[in-house]
């Protein structure tokens, strides 16, 4: 039995995490309470159907603060007693969460007459923080649409590769902020900038003829070439410990060029090693 818990922020996109899973063939449960969940799950695999073979929980902060402090420890015990575990947080910046609830007029699970939206929000994420800290894949839907997200989720959790890893490469722009969701960030701001050439700064790192541009540099194929030696070095161990998900993002400073270059060069290499590679080009959505 494998066993997924959806947690996250209040408007972060839960549910429609939930519901891709659903669709991708998981039993799914939105709000179970932590308290009962040991016995729901332990009862769920005793039957032996099938059906639960696949089983994904979402929860939320209406929990009780120790319930939530105590669910990767839950966790653990499950995964001890042979069930596959994985806790899959969503993130999201405030602003974007006060957009969303003012677009959809919804209430915040944690605002009342003495709480403003803001502070909800603000108390959700504490109460979240030992969820948050022991998940095993952040997802930052904070420039992620609804379908967008959708795709990530079947992209990062459909485990149908050769290795047991999943590798996501994202290119992101410094000035939009560095993605919350990253175990390595890497900084290529000193590769020469396609930005300056006009023809081409309309283009993208995915257009031929930025690649070749960046072909043509010695600094951009070294650069490739340590981050390869780099990345080859020290994922075998993420794997030996048990790591389901990685995620690499790469850095220029509008997220357009150089960024983008790596991260599909990096994926591409990797793509021959590894089952499961996925790409994200974060200002390119």
């Amino acid at each position: 039995m494998k066993l997924t818990i959806v947690s996250g922020l209040s408007g972060s996109g839960k549910s429609v995490a939930l519901h891709m899973l659903e669709d991708m063939g998981y039993y799914c449960i939105d709000n179970l309470p932590v308290a009962v969940l040991r016995n729901f799950v332990r009862e769920t695999v005793a039957t032996g159907n099938p059906e639960y073979s696949l089983m994904a929980v979402g929860v939320d902060a209406r929990n009780r603060p120790e319930e939530v402090e105590a669910l990767p420890d839950l966790l653990e015990t499950f995964s001890k007693e042979g069930i596959q575990c994985e806790l899959i947080f969503l993130d999201a910046d405030e602003d974007v969460l006060l957009r969303r609830y003012s677009e959809t007029r919804r209430r915040h699970p944690l605002s009342s007459e003495e709480r403003t939206l803001p502070d909800a929000i603000r108390e959700e994420r504490r109460l979240l923080s030992a969820i948050a800290e022991r998940a095993d894949l952040i997802i930052d839907t904070s420039r992620l649409t609804a379908n967008r997200l959708r795709e990530l989720i079947h992209d990062r959790l459909s485990h149908d590769g050769k290795g047991t890893l999943s590798l996501m490469f994202e290119s992101f722009g410094f000035k939009h902020g560095v993605p919350r969701d990253a175990d390595f960030v890497f900084d290529v701001r000193c590769l020469p900038n396609p930005h300056w050439e006009p023809v081409l700064r309309p283009r993208t790192g995915r257009d031929q003829e930025v690649i070749d541009y960046l072909d043509k540099s010695d600094l951009a194929q070294r650069m490739v070439g340590d981050l390869i030696d780099f990345l080859e070095q020290w994922l075998p161990p993420f794997e030996v410990g048990r790591r389901s998900y990685v995620t690499v993002a790469i850095g220029c400073t509008g997220g357009q060029h150089r960024s983008v270059y790596v991260a599909d060069r990096l994926a591409r290499h990797f793509q021959q090693h590894w089952g499961k590679v996925v790409t994200r080009h974060i200002s390119l959505n």
